[in-house]
């Protein structure tokens, strides 16, 4: 694959981990392989707002778009160089040729690496010049589509730097460092790391108040990095539910199944089943088991069911919604796991009394 454009959708949802931008197959990226992460496909390599810049820039972007730029050996060592010069607009257009190269041809990530492009590019990540702080978080998200950059980037420090963008960028550096983020954590103690230096806040920021892209890139990092418990809890205390909540009651604005993931990922946690009940999560769910698509079924049931194990009060509430006539609805017309989900919800509600009776979702297999 040569080329990604900024508005190309990565496609991560079959078990070959083959790839694809524009039908052309990537291979080798690390992040899970399983049908439900294909909510997350849009996260795109190279957003950036590079022409919106003065003419001078465009007319650089020109030229490193061309096919006779230079991207030999030791043109790269030299832009390397140049992202460590005193100088503001030197660094700018070297950390844009690098994105530019990075974003092109995937043997360039390699020898972007080789030529030690990314601990500069980690500093220029946390530069206060804002125009440079973004072509640095970009560049280091096209370098973190190959793998064998993940831990070359991760060990140089970029967890905080890409944190400290999320925090402190423009909107599309905020979008491109929680899409890094969702690259990047491949390995559990890189998703700690992240949750550790603090990226869940300005994530669960981001999903609340950013634009529909932010929002969507937001909701793939959380997605990735709440595997992990102490992630979860974090994300529950930052206030996440209620943003799930709403974005999931509003079918025409496109995140259902985003939100829906996440939700299902947080709701294995006691606290985070409080707070979807308290945000008042319960008839949104039902009502995306009765009118969603067929996925928004599945993963809604799967919520539903977790909510119910053990809690007489939330099974209680649930049958109070009407879940029962979607439910049995889905088994007879969803997919193969929507309905082992509907028909072990179905055994629980039917059950109200008994705390410990019915199915539980570690029942269901994946």
């Amino acid at each position: 694959m040569d080329a990604v454009d900024d508005d190309n959708s990565l496609q991560f949802d079959t078990p070959s981990s083959i790839y694809s931008y524009l039908g052309r197959n990537l291979d080798g990226l690390s992040l899970k392989s399983h049908s439900s992460a294909s909510a997350f496909s849009d996260c795109n390599s190279d957003r950036s707002s590079e022409f919106s810049q003065s003419s001078g820039s465009r007319n650089l972007l020109i030229a490193a778009c061309t096919s006779d730029r230079p991207d030999d050996d030791d043109a790269i060592a030299q832009l390397v160089l140049d992202l460590e010069s005193t100088s503001l607009e030197t660094q700018r257009n070297a950390a844009m040729e690098i994105r530019l190269l990075a974003k092109n041809k995937t043997e360039n990530r390699i020898r972007i690496a080789d030529a030690g492009g990314i601990p500069p590019l980690v500093v220029l990540a946390q530069s206060p010049d804002a125009q440079i702080q973004e072509l640095g978080v970009t560049a280091l998200l096209n370098l973190s589509l190959c793998d064998e950059n993940k831990d070359r980037i991760v060990g140089s420090g970029a967890v905080r730097a890409l944190v400290r963008a999320l925090k402190t960028g423009t909107a599309a550096t905020r979008e491109n460092a929680a899409c890094a983020i969702l690259r990047l954590s491949y390995q559990d103690d890189i998703k700690a790391a992240f949750g550790r230096a603090g990226a869940i806040p300005p994530l669960v920021s981001l999903l609340e108040n950013g634009t529909l892209r932010g929002k969507k890139d937001a909701a793939g990092a959380l997605y990735a990095i709440t595997t992990m418990k102490e992630n979860k809890l974090r994300a529950v205390e930052a206030g996440v539910m209620r943003s799930l909540v709403d974005l999931m009651s509003d079918f025409e604005y496109g995140m259902v199944d985003k939100a829906a993931l996440v939700t299902q990922n947080l709701v294995s946690l006691p606290q985070a089943r409080t707070a979807l009940v308290e945000e008042g999560g319960i008839p949104v769910v039902v009502e995306a088991v009765e009118v969603g698509t067929q996925r928004q079924k599945e993963f809604a049931a799967g919520i539903l069911l977790a909510l119910s194990e053990g809690s007489l009060q939330h099974r209680l509430m649930i049958a109070r919604e009407g879940a029962i006539p979607p439910l049995i609805a889905l088994t007879q017309s969803g997919t193969t796991r929507s309905k082992q989900k509907a028909e072990a919800l179905i055994r629980c509600l039917r059950q109200p009394r008994s705390a410990s009776n019915g199915a539980r979702t570690s029942d269901i297999p994946d």
